[in-house]
């Protein structure tokens, strides 16, 4: 039994929640440890896990979504192409599976907005 279309607008907010929470996790592993991060911070893994713990908790909230998941699109683009795509072609083989992932979800996001339960939701409203 397929799910209705009424839920769409429900389960777009629940992919931007999941996906906000897993990429904010990647920004608290960089500047707090939890979980550990397995390297020393630079300058470019230092605006990474800004633009992860920032964006990942507007994402979480809903919060200028599509700017947010544009830049966060991008971002995820030059990640896989700066750490994963020189190392080979197939992202299965260079373990850049989830910066393409990320990448197309957030482009996802950028055009769709965020769903029925987000602050962007609300604001329109008024």
């Amino acid at each position: 039994m397929p799910i209705p279309a009424t839920w769409s607008p429900r389960l777009l907010s629940v992919m931007r929640i999941m996906f906000g929470l897993i990429f904010f996790s990647h920004g608290t592993s960089k500047f707090f440890g939890l979980p550990p991060f397995p390297m020393a911070l630079n300058p470019l893994l230092t605006v990474a896990g800004t633009l992860e713990l920032v964006g990942g908790a507007l994402l979480v909230v809903g919060l200028f979504t599509r700017p947010v998941a544009f830049v966060l699109s991008g971002m995820s683009a030059a990640a896989y192409f700066m750490a994963h795509a020189p190392q080979g072609f197939f992202p299965s083989a260079n373990g850049g599976e989830a910066a393409v992932l990320y990448c197309f979800a957030f482009l996802y996001l950028a055009a769709a907005g965020g769903g029925a339960w987000s602050l962007d939701a609300g604001r329109g409203r008024r």
